[in-house]
C-alpha cells in the first residue's frame, strides 16, 4: 500500500521522465536509426506511465467500479503485448498529462472558495478585564466581548460598532468593493476589511455563526453537492464503461484485430462527459460567491434556470422595510415652531410612524410635554408650551373639532392615492400639517424587475399583509403582473401551492420568519441576506447584504450555468461519436490520435466551464 501511495505521489516526475524518454525514443529511431535505444526508451516510458494508471484502475475495481483508468490500463497492456511501444508510451503520457492539466484547471474553478477561506480572520484585539486590548486567536472570542479593529485589519466577528468611525470594504460579503461608512450602532461583518479609521465593536456572532462563516459553509456544501445531470452521468458512466469493454471484445472476436479492439477502448473513454457537468457547476457557484449570491448546490441551479414565475414579499424585499415621510403639506406660516412641537410629542412614542416623523424632522428644539393622552386607534393629544397639540388620523381630528377645508380634503385624497399612511397635526383645534408616510420602494428595483423579464420570467407577483390599495400602488409603480394584499403567511403558502399546481416553476423572494414556509414550499426560495436566520436556512439562494440587484445576476448565472452544462455534454458525446465513426470509416484514426483528441476534449469542456467565472449580466440600455 505504501508503494502504491509513493507511485501516485510521483505522478508529475513520471510525466517529465516519460516525456524525455519518448523524445529520446523517437530521436533515436528517426535521426540516429538506433532501433534498440528507441524500443527500450518507449518500453520504459510505457511501464513508468502505466504504473499510476494501473494502481488507480486496481483501486477502482476493488470498489466494483470500472473506471476510465481500467480502459486505459487494458489498452496500454494490449499495445505493449503486440509490441506497439510508440502507441503505449504516447497514450500513457497523454493520459497522465491530461489529468495534470485537468487538476490544474479545476483548482482554478474552485479559487472562489479558496479565496473566501483565505479571507477568514485569524486573530482579534480583545479587551481584557484591565481594559487593555490583547491580540488573541479568533476562536477565543465570545459573544459580548469588546474588540478593537484598526485600519487595514479584518473585522474578526459579526457585531455592532460601540465607538469610532471608519470605512469598511465589504466585498467579501456583498461583492461590492465600494467602502461603506460605519459609525456607532452600525453592523459589521467578519472577514470585511477596515480601510480607514478605528472601531470598537461588540461581538454578536462568532466563528461559524458569523455571516462570513455561513457563506463558506454554504459554498462548500454547494460545490460538493451533485445536480440531477451529474447523478445521471454517474449512473451512465457506471454502465457505459463496461459497455465499451464488451464492444471492444466483440470487435476482437469478429475481426481478430487486437489493435482495433485496443483503440476502441481508448476512444471510448468518457472523460469529458464525467468532468464536464461538475466543472460547470463549481464555476457557476464560485462566480455567485464572488458576486454576493449564494447558490446552495448544483440541484438549485437546474431548477432556478427554468423559473418562469417570481413571487415577492413586499416589505423588506421590494420596499426598504423602513417607513419614511414621503409627502408633506404645511398649513400656516410658522413651520419651525410647528415641527418642534410635533417632534416633542412624537418623541414620546415608539410607534414606527412616530419614529419616521422624528427622523424626518431631524435636529430641532424640544419642548416639555405634559398631560399626554394616547387615544387608542387615533393618535396622541398633549400639552406643549401651553398649547393643545393633537397628532393622529382624521378620526382624531374630528374628535378635536378640527375644521377640514376643501383644500385639506383634496390633499388627503391625493396622499391616500399614493398609498400613504396619514398623520394630521392640529394646534389648539386648528389644522397645521398633513404628513404622508409610506415604505419606500428599494432604489433600482424597477430596473432589476425589467432584467428579470428579459431573462424569461413571465409572471412577477407581490404578496403582502398590507391593505390591497397599498399593494396595488406598488405593483402599478413596478409593473408587476399580480398583486395580492391582506395575505397571512398561510395564505402566501396556499397561493404558491396553487401556482405550482398550475405547472409554474416558482421562485419566492422574502426575508422574514413569516416568509419561511413560502421559501421552503417554492421550487426556489430566495432569501435577502440581512433577513432572519430561519429565512436564510430554508432558502435555496441567498442575496447577501439584501442587495436586490443581485437577483437578476443570480438568475442569469443559473441560466448560463445550465446552458454551459448542456454544451459540455454535447461536446463530450459528440467527440466520442466522431472518434468511433472515424475509426470504422477512415484510415487515419489510431490510438495515439484518439487519446490526444480525448484529452483535448477534456480541456475544452473545462475551459468552457471556466468561462462562467467571468460571467456578468449584460447592462440594460438605461444602464449604458
Amino acid at each position: 500500500m505504501s508503494m502504491q501511495r509513493y507511485i501516485l505521489s510521483k505522478k508529475n516526475p513520471i510525466i517529465v521522465i516519460s516525456a524525455v524518454l519518448i523524445v529520446l525514443g523517437f530521436t533515436s529511431a528517426m535521426v540516429f536509426h538506433n532501433e534498440t535505444v528507441a524500443v527500450w526508451s518507449l518500453a520504459i516510458a510505457s511501464v513508468l506511465g502505466v504504473a499510476p494508471i494501473a494502481i488507480q484502475a486496481y483501486q477502482a475495481l476493488r470498489v466494483r467500479v470500472v473506471s476510465i483508468d481500467v480502459l486505459v490500463t487494458i489498452a496500454v497492456a494490449g499495445a505493449f503485448f503486440i509490441r506497439n511501444f510508440e502507441e503505449s508510451a504516447i497514450v500513457t503520457f497523454l493520459f497522465l498529462f491530461g489529468a495534470f492539466l485537468e487538476q490544474r484547471t479545476i483548482n482554478k474553478t474552485r479559487s472562489a472558495i479558496k479565496e473566501l477561506t483565505e479571507m477568514a480572520p485569524e486573530s482579534a484585539l480583545k479587551q481584557m478585564e484591565n481594559g487593555e486590548f490583547v491580540e488573541v486567536e479568533v476562536d477565543e472570542v465570545d459573544e459580548g466581548d469588546i474588540l478593537l479593529v484598526k485600519t487595514g485589519a479584518k473585522v474578526p466577528v459579526d457585531g455592532a460598532v460601540l465607538s469610532g468611525e471608519g470605512y469598511i470594504n465589504e466585498a467579501s460579503i456583498t461583492g461590492e468593493s465600494v467602502p461603506v461608512g460605519k459609525e456607532k450602532g452600525s453592523s459589521v461583518f467578519a472577514g470585511t476589511i477596515l480601510d480607514n479609521g478605528t472601531l470598537q465593536i461588540v461581538a454578536e456572532r462568532v466563528g461559524e455563526d458569523t455571516t462570513f462563516g455561513r457563506i463558506i459553509e454554504l459554498v462548500e456544501e454547494a460545490q460538493d453537492s451533485k445536480s440531477e445531470a451529474e447523478r445521471f452521468i454517474d449512473r451512465f458512466s457506471k454502465y457505459y464503461t463496461p459497455a465499451v469493454l464488451v464492444l471492444a471484445f466483440i470487435v476482437w472476436l469478429i475481426s481478430r484485430d487486437i489493435e482495433l479492439a485496443i483503440t476502441i477502448l481508448v476512444l471510448g473513454c468518457p472523460g469529458a462527459l464525467v468532468i464536464g457537468v461538475p466543472v460547470s457547476n463549481v464555476a457557476g457557484i464560485g462566480n455567485g460567491a464572488r458576486h454576493g449570491v449564494l447558490l446552495k448546490g448544483s440541484e438549485v441551479i437546474g431548477d432556478f434556470s427554468r423559473v418562469d414565475t417570481v413571487v415577492f414579499d413586499k416589505t423588506g424585499t421590494l420596499t426598504v422595510g423602513n417607513p419614511k415621510v414621503a409627502d408633506e403639506r404645511i398649513y400656516g406660516t410658522d413651520s419651525e415652531e410647528l415641527m418642534a412641537y410635533l417632534a416633542s410629542v412624537e418623541g414620546e412614542s415608539d410607534h414606527p410612524l412616530a419614529k419616521a416623523i422624528v427622523e424626518h424632522i431631524g435636529s430641532t428644539e424640544f419642548y416639555p410635554v405634559e398631560n399626554t393622552d394616547v387615544v387608542k386607534g387615533g393618535g396622541i393629544v398633549a400639552q406643549v408650551n401651553g398649547h393643545r397639540v393633537a397628532v393622529g388620523n382624521a378620526a382624531l381630528m374630528d374628535q378635536e373639532n378640527v375644521h377640514m377645508s376643501k383644500e385639506v380634503t383634496a390633499d388627503i385624497a391625493s396622499f391616500e392615492q399614493k398609498g400613504n399612511s396619514l398623520v394630521l397635526v392640529s394646534i389648539d383645534s386648528e389644522l397645521k400639517a398633513l404628513l404622508g408616510i409610506r415604505d419606500q420602494i428599494r432604489p433600482g428595483v424597477k430596473n432589476d424587475l425589467k432584467k428579470l423579464k428579459k431573462l424569461g420570467v413571465k409572471n412577477l407577483v407581490v404578496l403582502s399583509g398590507d391593505n390591497q390599495g397599498t399593494v396595488d400602488l406598488v405593483a402599478q409603480d413596478l409593473g408587476l403582473t399580480e398583486a395580492h394584499g391582506h395575505m397571512l403567511p398561510e395564505d402566501k403558502s396556499a397561493f404558491i401551492e396553487e401556482l405550482i399546481g398550475k405547472g409554474k416553476i416558482v421562485a419566492f423572494v422574502g426575508d422574514g420568519v413569516n416568509d419561511s414556509p413560502s421559501l421552503a414550499l417554492a421550487q426556489i426560495g430566495i432569501a435577502m441576506g440581512s433577513g432572519t436566520d430561519v429565512a436564510i436556512e430554508t432558502s435555496d439562494v441567498v442575496l447577501m447584504n439584501s442587495d436586490f440587484s443581485r437577483l437578476p445576476h443570480a438568475l442569469g448565472l443559473a441560466k448560463a450555468t445550465a446552458r454551459n452544462m448542456r454544451q459540455n455534454i454535447i461536446i463530450a458525446v459528440g467527440v466520442v461519436l466522431v472518434l468511433l465513426f472515424s475509426l470504422f470509416f477512415s484510415e487515419w484514426m489510431n490510438m495515439s490520435i484518439g487519446m490526444l483528441v480525448h484529452e483535448a476534449s477534456i480541456l475544452v469542456v473545462i475551459l468552457n466551464g471556466m468561462r462562467l467565472l467571468r460571467y456578468k449580466l449584460r447592462p440594460t440600455r438605461e444602464e449604458k
